[in-house]
């Protein structure tokens, strides 16, 4: 008998998720890019108000994780994503969809330098159960200084 997503006990649960966003974290900043879009739905999007565009797709996402490391690597800095104050609310949606909110921080490392922050945003994310994984199917960026 499958188990529903929302048997699955609530510790459990925000331990998986958690790690989601940590490795989503480590995937970006080491240029791991289709490694990266593959945490997102096959469909999933990527909005957000520092770029012209929203990314959409997988081949879309990859290109986006692409140039980030591209940006870095011509910029001689090494990019980290912090990402903190994770809340996963707990009511799904009909669909078994989850909202998680956390704060991400961008921080910047020049080549021996000084780290500074680039931007600090909130991220909004609708998650769904793809098999044994979550995976995001949308991704809102809000930036603090907008």
């Amino acid at each position: 008998m499958a188990q529903s997503v929302g048997a699955e006990p609530a510790g459990a649960r925000f331990a998986e998720i958690h790690q989601l966003y940590a490795l989503q974290s480590h995937l970006i900043d080491s240029g791991r890019a289709a490694e990266w879009a593959a945490t997102f739905t096959d469909d999933g999007a990527f909005h957000s108000p520092s770029y012209p565009e929203p990314s959409v797709g997988t081949g879309q996402l990859t290109a986006f994780a692409e140039q980030f490391a591209a940006d870095a690597r011509s910029a001689g800095e090494v990019r980290r994503h912090v990402l903190t104050n994770l809340v996963v609310h707990s009511e799904e949606t009909a669909d078994g969809a989850l909202a998680v909110e956390a704060y991400l921080q961008i921080v910047a490392t020049p080549r021996g330098g000084d780290p500074r922050l680039v931007r600090f945003t909130t991220v909004s994310d609708r998650l769904v159960r793809e098999g044994d994984a979550w995976r995001i199917a949308h991704r809102t960026v809000r930036r603090d200084d907008a």
